[in-house]
């Protein structure tokens, strides 16, 4: 949903698939959403289910979940309008939180077998993730985004060997991904494609909260992906948004561009 709005605001049209429990919160969840001119379209409803709550306990800068389960969102259905959606959408993003459950996680799989160019962002959030399942998740990527926390634990559980970057080039190798989005948290991020790397050192800002920054990136890097901009660019973009995300206290506060731009060029690099 993060990534949604926020491509949105940079102005590429985004629809969201998900579930929504037929209860207050999710009445208010809905209207948030449609208010921000995303396509609500695709948003289930759910009578059995509650809609999903995530707890998110902030100590500094680090930022720990407990995703309430089993919610609406683990039980969304695949039917004949997600499979013209997806078929003929340019870009797929997906997460792997959303194939923690059975129904959610085969709906997932079928999409995944139609959609022309798919996105993961990764989300290894204990206990929800199990090795075989990102397996299949890796292997339909073409873009793979996740933090340095997340490489380190892919890393070892497939036996990595050396350095950050060897890390990286050895994933892309392993799933034959188009491209490898790292972040570093307020070191910057790292992007590899077409085999080769393009860096960027992250910005000084003061920081509210973290929560989103990962997800502003990625809609940001995509935004400049889908624009034929350069890597370098795009990365530098990136980084800037998360920076500007940081700094506003929750996932998707209210901006424009100019406002982004304008911030971005007041930011000093953590060089």
């Amino acid at each position: 949903m993060n990534a949604a709005y926020h491509l949105n605001q940079l102005g590429i049209p985004t629809a969201m698939i998900s579930r929504i429990g037929n209860d207050e919160l999710g009445k208010e969840l809905f209207d948030y959403f449609t208010s921000k001119k995303v396509s609500g379209d695709f948003i289930q409803k759910d009578n059995e289910h509650e809609t999903s709550r995530v707890l998110a306990k902030v100590d500094g800068n680090h930022v720990t979940y407990d995703i309430v389960k089993p919610v609406a969102w683990d039980f969304i259905e695949y039917n004949m309008s997600l499979e013209k959606l997806v078929s003929g959408a340019a870009y797929f993003i997906f997460g792997s939180l959303g194939a923690r459950a059975e129904a959610s996680r085969r709906t997932l799989f079928e999409l995944l077998e139609i959609a022309p160019f798919k996105i993961l962002d990764i989300n290894l959030r204990a206990p929800h993730y199990e090795r075989k399942t990102l397996d299949y998740l890796l292997q339909h990527a073409d873009i793979l985004k996740l933090n340095n926390d997340e490489l380190q634990l892919l890393g070892d559980w497939y036996g990595l060997k050396g350095s950050e970057k060897e890390f990286i080039a050895a994933l892309q190798d392993k799933f034959h991904l188009n491209t490898i989005l790292t972040t570093r948290g307020d070191k910057g991020a790292i992007v590899l494609e077409d085999g080769k790397f393009y860096e960027h050192p992250g910005y000084i800002v003061k920081v509210a909260d973290t929560i989103g920054s990962g997800d502003s990136f990625l809609a940001a890097f995509l935004s400049k992906y889908i624009e034929s901009a350069s890597p370098d660019d795009a990365v530098s973009f990136a980084a800037g948004m998360g920076a500007f995300i940081a700094t506003k206290p929750g996932a998707c506060p209210p901006y424009t561009v100019p406002e982004v731009l304008a911030a971005i060029g007041g930011f000093k690099t953590n060089n």
